[in-house]
């Protein structure tokens, strides 16, 4: 199997093309654009309802998954997030960890990958990442998608502070703490809210874009229904 990642960092978009029969991807639901009609598809509530569920309600993604498989070589399919961005893929061994927010998991190679979800505690949700974040543990391939471009920084030996709301996630072995930016005038007036500070060893994946400052960015224009 053969990946390639176009339009980039834009409006990703994920083409796949089988090597062979049998080969195959998992995918969110709604996330196909286009494919080789002879491809198969299926859909499920992989690891079962109480997983699907899991998955869902905690972690934010979609309770059915499509599972594609190739009936030739040669055939293509492609696979696009729901926001406009970029997109990427990471390669994980056998019981390699990799976290992300809800919402950035678009599909995954490796029929031994798990998707779960990890529990956050309060810090989760005041972090503005909910109570759960996906899990996604190898050996496989998983692509992800950010709003906006993608940034990787190593943490350095000091730590490193993000806007908890340009996460997009991280890699196992690092350690991170949420707190009010600025303290409580902070919070409430510098326009940053709560950030996410992180210790130890490993990479974080940021976006550029954050939906909420569109949606403040936008909120003058929207036409209001005048009374009277």
């Amino acid at each position: 199997m053969q990946h390639q990642l176009i339009d980039t960092p834009d409006f990703g978009m994920l083409q796949v093309t089988f090597d062979q029969p049998n080969e195959t991807i998992v995918s969110e639901a709604g996330a196909m654009v286009a494919m080789d009609t002879a491809i198969k598809m299926e859909t499920s509530m992989r690891g079962g309802l109480m997983a699907a569920a899991k998955r869902k309600l905690m972690g934010g993604e979609s309770l059915f998954q499509n599972t594609y498989t190739a009936t030739a070589p040669g055939q293509r399919i492609f696979i696009a997030p729901g926001p406009e961005g970029d997109l990427r893929a990471m390669n994980l061994a056998a019981g390699e960890n990799f976290f992300l927010q809800s919402g950035a998991y678009v599909a995954h190679v490796g029929n031994e990958m798990v998707l779960d979800t990890k529990f956050g505690g309060v810090k989760g949700f005041f972090g503005g990442v909910g109570f759960f974040m996906l899990r996604i543990t190898g050996p496989g391939t998983v692509y992800y998608c950010s709003y906006g471009a993608l940034h990787e920084i190593d943490v350095p030996a000091e730590g490193y502070t993000i806007d908890n709301d340009h996460l997009v996630g991280f890699t196992e072995g690092l350690q991170y703490n949420v707190r009010k930016f600025g303290g409580t005038r902070g919070l409430f007036f510098s326009g940053e809210g709560l950030v996410c500070d992180f210790s130890g060893q490993g990479k974080i994946y940021l976006q550029t874009r954050n939906a909420g400052a569109l949606a403040a960015f936008l909120h003058p224009f929207r036409p209001v229904e005048s009374k009277g």
